[in-house]
């Protein structure tokens, strides 16, 4: 793998959100805002802080809402003066720090997350790159991440964290995965928290728009020990249904969010 190439981050942001219907029935689910921004902005300004600020977007439910949002960005950042006479507008300041690449792709509404891994492969070439859900925050070391992916020169490195048991669950022997179980009903250990390190390759495991990618090509890397773990026992929450929304607007509202590590 290339170390000197930049590494992007693809965001899984076109799901239906259906346990959080109460936000997303207008917008979603990774547009829905704690601290007055989007829980997708809180992920990204993450990356961007450890210095991965090329993100491509996979869109699907409402995808329209976040196109809205990165297009009125800069905008919204800062002072401005609207002519109205002839339509002109003009910043007066600095809109922000963020100097983002962000790619918007439609992925379709209906396309599982392997699909949009596969179909977000046009912007990634044969680069390493990162991918994550569009609704989760971590203290994770994003450097700390990639250098263990490196190290470890496996196709495939996710990070393992210990909540509840309502994710893909996890068997590792010496970082390396050995098994994955998608969603387990019972038990406790390590589960799936996203925040993945890929090689180019793992496209080739993503058969059609309809492969889920936390089975079959997971599933595949593990049993061929091409999956590692890299272990996080900080913070780390999704943001699930309205209670776990609830935590994290509280955590942010009080200043005491330990996701954010920018200024």
């Amino acid at each position: 793998m290339e170390q000197d190439q930049k590494i992007p981050v693809v965001l899984l942001a076109g799901g239906l959100g259906t346990r959080l219907r109460e936000e997303t029935e207008t917008k979603p689910k990774p547009m829905v805002e704690v601290g007055g921004y989007p829980i997708l902005w809180h992920i990204m300004k993450n990356y961007a802080s450890f210095g991965f600020d090329e993100f491509v977007i996979c869109l699907g439910y409402k995808g329209e809402k976040i196109k809205d949002f990165f297009l009125n960005y800069h905008t919204r950042q800062g002072s401005l003066t609207v002519d109205l006479e002839n339509g002109g507008v003009t910043m007066h300041q600095n809109a922000g720090k963020d100097s983002w690449k962000v790619h918007l792709l439609e992925t379709g509404a209906e396309t599982m997350t392997g699909g949009r891994i596969k179909q977000a492969s046009q912007f990634l070439g044969n680069r390493t790159f990162m991918a994550t859900y569009g609704d989760g925050v971590a203290n994770i070391n994003i450097s700390d991440l990639l250098a263990h992916h490196r190290a470890r020169r496996r196709l495939a490195t996710l990070t393992a964290v210990r909540p509840p048991a309502r994710f893909g669950g996890l068997a590792i022997q010496d970082s390396t995965i050995t098994t994955f179980t998608e969603k387990p009903q019972i038990g406790e250990g390590w589960i799936n928290g996203g925040f993945m390190v890929f090689e180019p390759q793992i496209v080739d495991l993503i058969a059609s728009n309809d492969t889920i990618l936390e089975r079959t090509p997971l599933e595949l890397l593990a049993k061929d020990k091409e999956l590692s773990a890299f272990c996080h026992d900080g913070f780390w929450q999704c943001m699930d249904t309205v209670r776990d929304l609830n935590y994290l607007r509280e955590l942010w509202d009080k200043g005491n969010a330990p996701w954010k590590c920018w200024n």
